[in-house]
């Protein structure tokens, strides 16, 4: 089969070196791709958002299978151009991409279908908006409704906090359109995890679990990310647990949106708090989590490009996938004043770092300049490693971490502290 993955950073060099491995795979190529994705596809150097211009070049070149790999192509009606050109996009419409696109749209579907998630309200007006986080005090979250690369939610500890988060959002301008509209909900409390599903528009196949961190700093400290490390599986979310909330928030969620008439096909993330009354939904996505991604490819035994297929032709409910075990633990190395304004074009020595046994070193923030390897982003690679515990696996990723020559990068040091504690 032909594949076109879209998307440049370390989630997508994830999925083509998963891809790459597939026996159904004869060409590979990832738009605009990056130098991790050029040693195992084809890079197209065509922007994400440029709709037309994939459509044609997949028409072009008889591609069997497109796989987004973020959520803006998904949001701007990818999967809906390719279907009219006939041609297989394993992701959702832009009518279903709404679970990602709209917090506001997640909530009502999350009412419709009972599916247990924080208490919430919807504003446009901050002066009421404001209001309201006065009579209810803090804790609480303020969510921008539309797509802010990860950093839309603020947790104001304080009414001061969220008022400011408002006007941020509200006001000041912060993230466009997409914070024009507010959902203000309760603050809950306790592990997050990101539960990923296979959906075909009426079936689901469990897609793997994992922890992120957020936080830019040690002990969870600092703004939030797009995520500066993860590892799977989560000890506190076992097999059991993993069934049940495919039948209490995945499957829910799909009968819902067929019966509005926008089935979901492809990748499902929901979001999860493990809170002291049981699991509740934070978020739903609409495609793989980064970092979360690469840990997972590196966990899952199954030909990924089989069940990508069986998902498109709607074949998934007699599918099921292989995991590995052994866990695998990713540690984002960012750059200095990430995430805020951020030094760019810095070299990078990986070193030997790429030859410690069980690591595996993902690009997404990179470029290559003059031939020598420069940072082109905030987060910049997930170097990943997989052991028989999750001890060995952490060890193992910041060995390969500290053999990596790069002055002006950083990471967290605890990654997958909670599984340690």
């Amino acid at each position: 089969m032909r594949v076109l993955v879209v998307g440049g950073g370390g989630r997508e060099h994830a999925l083509c070196w998963k891809l790459a491995r597939s026996p159904m795979l004869s060409k590979l190529w990832c738009a605009p791709g990056n130098p991790g994705t050029a040693m195992c596809a084809e890079n197209v150097a065509i922007d994400t958002l440029d709709i037309a211009g994939l459509v044609a070049f997949a028409r072009d070149n008889a591609i069997d299978l497109v796989l987004p790999g973020g959520e803006p192509p998904l949001v701007a009606g990818i999967a809906d151009a390719m279907d009219a050109a006939g041609i297989a996009c394993c992701g959702p419409s832009t009518a279903a991409a709404q679970l990602e696109g709209s917090k506001t749209f997640t909530k009502e579907i999350c009412d419709a279908a009972k599916i247990p998630t924080a208490s919430w309200r919807r504003f446009t007006d901050a002066r009421a908006a404001r209001d309201h986080v006065r009579q209810q005090g803090a804790p609480i979250v303020i969510k921008a409704d539309g797509l802010a690369a990860g950093k839309g939610v603020v947790v104001a500890a304080s009414v001061a906090e969220a008022e400011a988060a408002i006007g941020d959002f509200m006001e000041a301008g912060t993230l466009g359109a997409s914070g024009r509209t507010l959902v203000i909900e309760e603050c809950l409390t306790g592990p997050e995890i990101s539960l990923f599903a296979l959906c075909d528009g009426v079936s689901a196949v469990f897609l793997g679990a994992a922890q992120d961190h957020k936080r830019v700093g040690d002990g969870d400290i600092g703004p939030n990310t797009g995520g500066m490390g993860a590892y799977s599986p989560p000890p506190m979310f076992d097999r059991a647990m993993a069934a049940s909330a495919m039948d209490v928030f995945i499957r829910p969620t799909l009968a819902e949106m067929n019966r509005r008439g926008t089935p979901f096909r492809g990748i499902l993330f929901a979001g999860l708090m493990l809170t002291p009354t049981g699991p509740k939904l934070i978020e739903f996505n609409v495609r793989f989590g980064d970092p979360e991604c690469q840990v997972l490819m590196l966990r899952l035994k199954s030909d990924l490009l089989g069940a990508l297929v069986a998902a498109c032709d709607g074949e998934l409910a007699a599918f099921d996938l292989r995991w590995d075990d052994a866990p695998a633990v990713g540690v984002v190395m960012a750059a200095r004043g990430y995430p805020g304004v951020h030094v760019r074009d810095t070299a990078i020595d990986l070193g030997d770092a790429e030859t410690v046994s069980g690591v595996q070193i993902f690009h997404a923030g990179t470029a290559l300049k003059d031939g020598a390897l420069v940072n082109s982003g905030g987060r910049v690679l997930t170097v990943c490693a997989q052991a028989n515990d999750i001890r060995l696996a952490r060890e193992t990723a910041y060995t390969a971490v500290d053999a990596i020559h790069w002055p002006d990068g950083f990471c967290r040091r605890d990654i997958g502290w909670r599984a340690l504690a």
